[in-house]
């Protein structure tokens, strides 16, 4: 034989002593123990070692009295535990948000116990907008008026502007600017208590399916 069959062939030994290392250690030692399951094909089986059937399935490990030693779990592959910890992920996440909804609700339900109390908050707040809107139509009242001041005092000089003087233009410019941040100002404001109106809405609608579940039930007739 020659010297690179040799190393061939010590190789393969090693890398086969490798592989039944690792299934020794995949496989828990028993000692007086029956291995349990029920395969894909709902068949229960039993065996002295771990049962081929079932390894992508828990197999219980059962004493000779037929109560659980210990229970092994699945085999899996690299993919499907990628995929149980996913699936783990997922499940926590939803746990998470149901748990966050639930304490959202109890805060709710806390700050509005009847339709009263959420309906007066509502137009609290839209009552608020409401009069910064009017103080923001007031001051475009007074700019208007200002304007008119202002172009009259251009009335002289509608022939040639460009005589006006220095500080009536930038009276107009001064002007024009703060009419027109006026107006936005106030189209924030009518956007705003849309935006008090939608949420106020969405309240409501749990607000309702929440009051439902916990108004106390009608006394049955005897």
């Amino acid at each position: 034989m020659m010297a690179t069959d040799k190393w061939v062939l010590a190789l393969a030994f090693l890398a086969l002593g490798g592989v039944c290392a690792t299934a020794l250690a995949q496989t828990p030692p028993v000692t007086g123990g029956v291995y349990s399951c029920v395969d894909a094909k709902g068949r229960r089986l039993t065996a002295d070692r771990p049962i081929p059937e079932c390894l992508d399935r828990e197999q219980k490990i059962l004493n000779p009295s037929g109560t659980v030693k210990a229970k092994v779990g699945p085999s899996l592959t690299a993919q499907e535990r990628a995929e149980l910890e996913q699936k783990e992920k997922r499940e926590i996440e939803e746990r998470a948000r149901t748990a966050d909804e639930r304490r959202r609700d109890r805060a709710l339900l806390t700050r509005y116990p009847s339709k009263a109390v959420h309906d007066q908050e509502r137009q609290q707040a839209i009552s608020q907008i409401g009069v910064v809107v009017q103080a923001a139509k007031h001051r475009l009242d007074e700019l208007a008026k200002q304007r008119i001041a202002i172009d009259e005092e251009m009335e002289f000089y509608k022939k040639d502007t460009a005589k006006a003087p220095a500080y009536v233009r930038r009276q107009i410019e001064e002007n024009t600017q703060s009419q027109a941040v006026q107006r936005r100002f106030i189209g924030e404001q009518e956007a705003e208590a849309k935006r008090v109106n939608e949420r106020f809405d969405d309240e409501l609608v749990r607000l309702r399916q929440l009051w439902t579940t916990i108004a106390p039930k009608p006394a049955s007739s005897k």
